[in-house]
Formats: structure tokens, sequence, C-alpha cells
């Protein structure tokens, strides 16, 4: 049973997707495993709340997150999220094999009672609005929205659903969304009007880098535009994004990972960008970089100004006048 203190709890349900090439026919993956393995080999104690089904309360992608130090809290669920992932020159076609069951808030370790971070990455809708009424009052809440924002059905493609304000996204400190998860021609200023004055929103962009929106009272919106980690090459693109919010995560929880003279504007995005940019340099979990590469990758970057004021006003669009 987990035991011991933690400085940071994942809640997730584990997907299994499909992996002709594995003896099992799938490779265990989802927010929760990213995101626990990233904050672990960052040196950062993690717990995790792991919803997992019967075919993969064993796997050894589980021993993985033990080993680097993960205390995990598994529940085994009825049915788990499976999904069949092709990627294309347009992008990854997701197509739902089983839609999973939901992760009902659980009573965690004495322990892990006063976390400084929780981390909520969803990957099928499955952890609800009931959570929200678990963390510490002072935690801060990080929520991975991109498994709150699809629409599952067996046999069918992972299709978008419209982003609504609800309590757990009105809890958190810290809300990530890739641009792919929400229409391009969404207005910035209605999406972060769903979140708490002062939460930060960041809008991951691939390869263009990203967005941080921060919400607030008044009717000027403050963007600000953090500059792309160059990849050695990229493998498999799975969980770059759920290790982005880990490492952002981990930054703000324990700041002194940044480094000497990182602690700027921006110093925690350039640091989970970096780990971002290593992720996908492998298959599966094993891109999760530990803090040494991360730092490395920051080193050879030498970005001055990794992060600007922007006027973007939509999720995907251009800034304006280019």
């Amino acid at each position: 049973m987990p035991s011991s203190r933690v400085e940071v709890v994942h809640v997730g349900s584990a997907a299994r997707d499909i992996a002709p090439a594995d003896p099992r026919g799938w490779r265990l993956g989802g927010g929760v495993t990213y995101a626990a393995l990233t904050t672990a080999r960052l040196g950062i104690r993690t717990g995790a709340v792991v919803g997992v089904d019967r075919e993969a309360r064993d796997a050894r992608e589980l021993d993985a997150l033990r080993s680097a130090g993960v205390d995990l809290f598994v529940v085994e669920l009825p049915e788990g999220p499976v999904f069949h992932n092709v990627e294309t020159p347009a992008g990854r076609v997701q197509t739902v094999v089983r839609t999973g069951r939901p992760l009902r808030p659980v009573a965690v370790p004495e322990p892990w009672s006063d976390a400084q971070g929780w981390s909520l990455v969803p990957v099928a809708g499955e952890v609800g609005d009931e959570w929200a009424d678990v963390m510490p009052a002072a935690a801060t809440v990080a929520v991975g929205w991109q498994g709150l924002l699809r629409k599952l059905r067996a046999g069918e493609r992972v299709e978008r659903s419209a982003p609504v304000a609800g309590p757990l996204i009105r809890r958190a400190d810290i809300v990530g969304v890739s641009r792919h998860d929400v229409d391009a021609s969404m207005d910035l200023r209605a999406l972060v009007s769903l979140l708490r004055p002062g939460a930060r929103l960041l809008v991951t962009q691939g390869d263009l880098g990203g967005l941080l929106v921060t919400a607030g009272d008044s009717s000027v919106l403050e963007v600000h535009r953090y500059l792309p980690t160059r990849s050695e090459g990229e493998v498999d693109p799975t969980g770059a994004g759920d290790t982005f919010l880990g490492a952002l995560v981990a930054a703000t929880v324990r700041p002194a990972l940044l480094g000497p003279h990182q602690h700027t504007l921006g110093g925690d995005l350039r640091f989970a960008a970096a780990a971002g940019s290593l992720a996908v340099e492998g298959v599966g979990l094993d891109g999760v970089p530990d803090l040494h590469a991360v730092h490395r990758r920051m080193s050879r970057e030498h970005v001055e100004r990794a992060v600007l004021p922007s006027g973007a006003s939509q999720v995907g669009g251009p800034e304006p006048g280019t």
C-alpha cells in the first residue's frame, strides 16, 4: 500500500493503446502514466491514483512507474479505455475500442493528504467534478483538459466536445489543452472565461510552441507565446502534452528544479517545453526524460527571450498582422 509523503498526486485512468508490435497487442499509456513518470523522474515525490482494467493491472509499465519512485494506488475498473491510434500527415486519427468507466473519488492514503500539488489527467472523461472536493484547499491543482473534451463511442473515431465550465475546471490553477482538442478558431477570451480569475491556461501548439493565457476580470486578455524547443527527431508524439504538464507542475511545486538563473518569466515554461521535446524521441513511456536530460536540452537552446507578449486572440490563430 502507498505510504510515503508525496509532493504531487496524479489522478486518471491508464489507457491501453493498440500496438501490434507489442507481444500483448497493446501498450499502456494515458495522461496519468506520463505525468506521474515525469514528476518522479524529475525528482518529485510522486503518488498516483490509477484506474486500470483487468488486463492492465499487472502491466510492466506500472512496474516501471514503481521503479521510478511513483507510489501507486491502483483502482481496478470493470473496463478501461482502449484506443487505436494512427498517425497521418494531417494528424492523429484516434478510434475508440473501449470507452472505459468512471474513476470515482477514493480515500487517498493519509500521507498524501498534504500534497502541495494535484494533477488530474483524464484520458476518457473518467475524472468527474466530484474530485474537486477531494483535494486540499491549499494545493496547487492542474487539469489536463483534453481528457474532458472527447466524445467517445466504441468503434467510432474520437470527436471533440465543447468546453464547459464546471467545478473541476473552476478549481484548477493550471489548465492544459492542445490546439487539436478545441476548435482552432475559438476565441481565447471565451475559453479563459471558464476558468477562475488568476488561473493559467496553457494551449500547446506542437512545433509552434504554445500560448500562456492568464484569466482575469478585466477585458484585457494577458497572453504570452512560448517558443518551441527543438526535438532531435520525433519517434512517438504520444504523451508529449502530458509530459509537458507534468514538468510544469513539478516546476511549480519545486521551483529549484529550474536551476540557477531560470527564475524569470516563463522559466517554468522553458523547462516544461524541454521535457515535452524529449518525450517524443522515444516510444511510449521510454521517452519520458529525467532532470539531467531536461537541463541539458535547456542549455542547448540558449534562448534569452523564450516567452514573449502575444496578441493572439484564437486558440490556433496567427498573430495579428501576420
